[in-house]
């Protein structure tokens, strides 16, 4: 079987990079990339709020970030209070759902929801957690429940929520994150001089570039500054890359909403109060929306690309403007990793065997043909699917498992979201320096799950 590359581009979408005239992208998870410090920096933040402010119990205090719980793409029940991980089509991931730091079984599944598909009314009780801020954001909801659960408190799961997440954007709107970064960048920010390669050559090529997010001026620039101080001549001058640079554009409002942009003066910190009817360059621009940006620029939709890492807040809107779209996906490298590596290759394989075998068993014995024998191999086979099953959640997460599969192989329902929203996928901007500007990018014909994923051909073991 072909190992799938780390660093390819996954397509959702034919995409022929030649019609591309626009690169736009967002900054944070998109062009800075950040280290693991980052999370436990985000929950620290969090948890002391809530004890300082929300006066939640001082106990509080020491709970720890843990980077093996959480996954991208969970969704957390505000009226039950469990964090759940669904499949494509809505329905729980029996080994994927927990109450605090407690994995439900499947009976107190069924207790709490009755089946395992989230009906529409349900899943108005949901909310996805889907950004860069979700994996402190799902870790500080199941230990905060898990305590209260511990304590023999009652709480109602809603307020838990509430609480977390206006600590969680607390931390970020009051700039508390932004100051812990730039106090010691080389912790929380990585270099890398592929970015700026890859920058350079869509220059080089004519192709025009903007930078849209809703982070401040101060906290870009000085990540950006930090990221290419070694590029000889872009230390100080960054800005000189892109032809537009839009800070605290307040996405995903930017997409519908009618505000105006407003022009950053760098130096006093204020905002002009003249009208803008242009984009000049090196200036930094404020705010504004997507049908101002359209009539300045006159970008058309389909020659434009957006990368960003957020798939409701980046993608959702330039999605429906017309924009190419581009999901950045970090944990999509170190997933593929773990799916070339042969033991999880066997597992997989052995999975699929024993579920093919399985369905022609049940298609081809009649019930007045099921004994004893049958029944106890049907038992042995289940057994020996499940832990194969098992070997492989644990190779990803331990609580979870894979970001893109259920453990039954399914996608999962942040799967289906990348499908919605992203034309293509991949783990950092920069891979698109494997392919020439020129290239056509196709959806591959015999796709069965997602593109990076690899299915186990049955005939594969056939005869041997």
């Amino acid at each position: 079987m072909p190992k799938m590359n780390p660093k390819g581009i996954y397509v959702n979408k034919n995409l022929r990079l030649d019609n591309i005239q626009v690169y736009g992208f967002d900054y944070d998870y998109t062009l800075a990339h950040y280290s693991a410090d980052l999370q436990s920096l985000i929950y620290d933040l969090a948890k002391e709020h809530m004890v300082n402010e929300l006066r939640y119990p001082d106990i509080c205090m020491e709970f720890e970030y843990d980077p093996t719980f959480p996954i991208r793409g969970l969704y957390y029940d505000r009226l039950k209070g469990c964090l759940l991980k669904l499949d494509f089509f809505g329905s729980i991931e029996p080994d994927g759902c927990y109450f605090g730091r407690h994995k439900l079984s499947r009976k107190e599944i069924k207790e709490i929801y009755g089946t395992r598909h989230i009906g529409r009314d349900q899943a108005r009780g949901l909310v996805g957690l889907m950004d860069f801020f979700c994996f402190s954001e799902a870790c500080l909801i199941a230990d905060i429940v898990q305590h209260f659960v511990d304590a023999k408190l009652e709480f109602d799961a809603c307020y838990i929520y509430e609480d977390v997440n206006r600590a969680i954007q607390h931390v970020h709107h009051s700039g508390l994150v932004h100051r812990g970064i730039l106090a010691d960048p080389p912790r929380y920010l990585v270099k890398n001089g592929e970015l700026l390669r890859f920058l350079r050559m869509l220059r080089n090529k004519g192709k025009k570039l903007f930078l849209l997010t809703n982070s401040p001026f101060y906290f870009v620039d000085g990540g950006m500054s930090f990221m290419l101080e070694d590029s000889t001549g872009y230390k100080d001058s960054w800005r000189e890359i892109f032809d537009v640079v839009i800070a605290k554009a307040n996405k995903p409002e930017f997409y519908t909403s009618e505000h105006p942009f407003r022009c950053y003066d760098t130096e006093k910190d204020t905002l002009a109060f003249t009208k803008v009817d242009s984009f000049l360059p090196n200036k930094i621009y404020y705010h504004g929306c997507l049908k101002s940006f359209l009539q300045i620029t006159k970008w058309n939709g389909p020659e434009v690309i957006y990368f960003g890492d957020h798939l409701f807040s980046d993608l959702r809107g330039p999605s429906k403007a017309g924009w190419r779209t581009a999901a950045i996906i970090h944990e999509l490298e170190s997933e593929i990793h773990t799916q070339n590596e042969d033991s999880y290759r066997f597992e997989q394989a052995k999975f699929h065997i024993i579920q093919e075998l399985l369905g022609k068993l049940h298609s081809t014995l009649g019930t007045s043909q099921r004994n004893a024998k049958y029944e106890s191999l049907m038992e042995e086979l289940n057994e020996e699917r499940q832990k194969a099953c098992s070997m492989m959640k644990r190779m990803f997460n331990r609580s979870f498992g894979a970001t893109f599969l259920t453990n039954t192989g399914q996608e999962s329902a942040f799967a289906y979201h990348i499908h919605q929203y992203a034309d293509v996928y991949t783990s950092k901007p920069e891979n698109f320096l494997f392919y020439p500007p020129e290239a056509w990018l196709h959806v591959p014909f015999d796709i069965k799950i997602m593109p990076h994923h690899v299915k186990v051909p049955s005939t594969l073991f056939k005869n041997q």
